[in-house]
């Protein structure tokens, strides 16, 4: 509902004066019109104490708006109403997008704390919307007699997301309902941040601690210096700790020799906030659970999947799990061909036990390198962070005409961060690009793209995106640049496609592009497909001391190895997504035992014992954010990018016409129509699933 349009400084000024705290407010940033280039925060500016008023002030201006649109005398139209509400609460949606920013990304115990005052605040407000009648009245008349007042395609999709989010929050429900409703919506708001935090602070938990040179045995020289200065940063200098960050965590599992202190990481790390202290999860994803199926319950579901589906283009539990039963047939019997190579490697060398899923990542670099003679040693030097981030440009200058300007002059939250003006090849603007890339304690786990703006055109007046990709990649040390493993180049990659799609919009109304969760990771996953084709290789992948463009040999290498451990990736992140819909298919309302309902659920499916879910329920933070009931979005659209991606295969790596079709198609109006005939539009027929079997080598 609220989309960033920047009120004027006039406009502010008064709002300002008519609550009588000119003079206050205008020593907060947020009160005042930014001066930044292209209207950027200033976060140089934006203090702490800053938010909370600003949060108050924002609430109030929403409300205001919101009583001028039920207040007008005049019938409802789509202009009074719907456009009236399109453009409302853009001072609030400012100031939660560069909070939500840095809660995400650079937090700490202030930002947290004032976290917890605000979100049943705006859970409150929320409610208040959704439960205004008159309002309801005024979209429901124009929803009824839309087919009366010609609309064009994209306000008749506006509408019908207004009208229909009206109704999925509970507008048409009896009073005592709706406060039934509010009670959930508060618990759950508060639930989910406190169930975030609790996971952060296990992440940063200090998991491994080494203090003799004989165990970082089989560690290469790049992970024992990493490791030797974060013991520095967390005051123990001489020794080598590990963390639950992946840069840290996945090449101790890959390399250690030290089968004991490689079950100990394991342990740590999937046993977040399964831990019996004060940061445990269990009690809190249970009632969460509860909640959601009373929500559903309310709301006239069944389950809390068939709410959160009917929306999305699976449309129904049962199609997602037709779908993820399909691959999953193929993928156990591949990974467990990959189980028996590696036991067979332990068996040869004198192992005396069974392939355990702490053993996975070390047997697998040993197969990859008896097989391809590739490991990943040989290839991070030639993935410097900077120059993966120069070859993702270069694709996307190649794909669309676009140029990225680096920009010192725009403010961030961290040193970290690098900002970029993107343009067209005619140097229009576009809009402004932030990277941040390394990990730190106050930044969540994973990687993410979210926007500080989003792009709207309303009656004329274009208003340009900010948008910004996260990772967690390996740090550089004191010696070497940040040297990337294949995984975080395929992230790096992913993340932008996400950006781009946000860069590219192009319609009059953002709340018009409502993206079904199971569509909104096709623009960022085909980007992946061009991480590794021995093209794009030659553009990025210069050996950082050298300068040396990758070999032929290591490409053919990378190349022969596309299928290495499918089978393992296909079935980690499988079990997850059954995991996750096995919880929202629930119709009971009482608590669960949590590692029970997860050990039946991943038994069903017959999960091998050599591999782990890629997440446990209690550090499973997309089933409490955005994705529950949607983890399985991932290779939903794996399907589609392995079929769009095709299409320049068919032509070529950077065919224009296909390019410009994927950009003004898909990219600049995705979920202004309906997404299929977009897809079609696009392709000319429905995508077909035998382009992501053959991929992974499951066909």
């Amino acid at each position: 509902m609220r989309f960033t349009i920047y009120l004027s400084a006039i406009l502010l000024t008064f709002y300002s004066f008519i609550n009588g705290q000119e003079s206050k407010n205008m020593n907060n940033p947020f009160f005042v019109e930014w001066k930044t280039p292209y209207g950027t925060p200033p976060f140089n500016e934006i203090k702490h104490e800053h938010f909370l008023p600003a949060i108050e002030e924002g609430i109030k201006l929403e409300k205001a708006e919101i009583d001028n649109i039920v207040n007008n005398q005049e019938p409802p139209t789509f202009k009074n109403t719907i456009e009236a509400l399109e453009t409302s609460g853009k001072f609030l949606e400012r100031v939660q997008r560069v909070f939500e920013a840095l809660n995400g990304a650079n937090t700490n115990d202030e930002l947290q704390k004032i976290a917890r005052i605000i979100t049943p605040m705006i859970s409150k407000h929320n409610d208040d919307i959704y439960f205004n009648e008159k309002l309801f009245d005024r979209i429901k008349t124009i929803y009824e007699n839309k087919k009366s007042l010609n609309l064009t395609n994209e306000q008749i999709t506006l509408l019908e997301n207004y009208y229909k989010n009206f109704v999925r929050n509970g507008a048409n429900l009896n009073e005592k309902e709706k406060e039934t409703l509010r009670k959930i919506n508060e618990e759950l708001s508060m639930l989910t941040l406190k169930f975030n935090e609790n996971n952060l602070k296990e992440t940063n938990a200090v998991a491994l601690i080494i203090d003799s040179k004989e165990d970082l045995a089989g560690l290469p020289e790049n992970v024992i210096k990493s490791a030797a200065e974060t013991a520095k940063e967390k005051g123990y200098e001489g020794k080598w700790v590990f963390t639950l960050q992946r840069p840290s965590w996945i090449p101790f599992l890959q390399y250690s020799e030290k089968r004991q202190l490689r079950e100990k990481l394991f342990k740590a790390y999937i046993n977040r906030g399964n831990n019996n202290n004060e940061y445990d999860n269990k009690k809190i994803l249970s009632r969460i659970i509860s909640l959601r199926v009373q929500k559903a319950n309310l709301l006239g579901y069944k389950t809390y999947a068939d709410f959160v589906l009917e929306r999305n283009m699976a449309k129904n539990p049962e199609n997602v799990y037709k779908f993820l039963n399909d691959i999953w047939t193929p993928a156990i019997e591949k990974a467990k061909s990959e189980a028996a190579e590696m036991q067979k490697i332990i068996d040869k060398e004198g192992g005396n036990f069974k392939l355990q899923p702490w053993d996975w990542w070390y047997y697998a670099e040993k197969v990859k390198k008896e097989k391809y003679d590739l490991d990943e040693a040989m290839l991070r030097p030639y993935f410097k962070m900077e120059n993966v981030r120069a070859g993702v440009f270069e694709v996307a200058s190649k794909l669309y005409g676009i140029k990225f300007i680096e920009r010192n002059d725009i403010p961030v939250y961290h040193p970290d961060v690098k900002v970029f003006e993107v343009t067209e090849a005619d140097g229009k603007h576009i809009g402004i690009f932030y990277a941040d890339y390394f990990p730190r304690d106050g930044k969540r786990m994973g990687a993410w793209s979210s926007s500080l703006r989003s792009q709207s055109n309303i009656d004329g007046n274009f208003i340009t995106p900010l948008v910004y990709n996260v990772g967690n990649f390996s740090k550089p040390t004191e010696d070497k640049p940040s040297l990337m493993s294949i995984d975080e180049v395929n992230t790096l990659f992913h993340e932008f496609g996400h950006a781009l799609h946000s860069l590219f919009a192009n319609t009059t109304y953002q709340g018009s592009r409502f993206v079904p969760r199971d569509f909104v990771e096709f623009p960022s996953q085909i980007m992946e497909n061009w991480a590794f084709e021995p093209e794009v290789l030659k553009i990025y992948a210069k050996h950082y001391q050298t300068g040396e463009t990758i070999p032929q040999e290591l490409i053919e290498k990378i190349q022969k190895s596309k299928l290495f451990n499918q089978g393992f990736e296909t079935v980690e992140y499988l079990a997850a997504a059954f995991l996750d819909m096995d919880w929202h298919t629930l119709t009971d309302t009482n608590e669960q035992d949590v590692i029970a309902f997860e050990k039946k659920s991943l038994s069903k499916i017959g999960l091998i014992p050599e591999i782990e879910s890629r997440y446990q329920s209690t550090n499973f933070l997309h089933i409490v954010g955005g994705y529950s009931a949607g983890y399985y979005s991932y290779i939903w659209s794996a399907v589609l990018d392995a079929d769009a991606f095709q299409a320049f295969k068919e032509t070529n790596l950077f065919d224009q016409k296909t390019a410009n079709a994927f950009r003004n198609i898909i990219l600049a109006k995705a979920g202004s129509e309906d997404l299929m005939t977009q897809y079609i539009k696009f392709r000319g027929r429905e995508p077909k699933v035998d382009a992501l079997l053959e991929r992974r080598g499951l066909k």
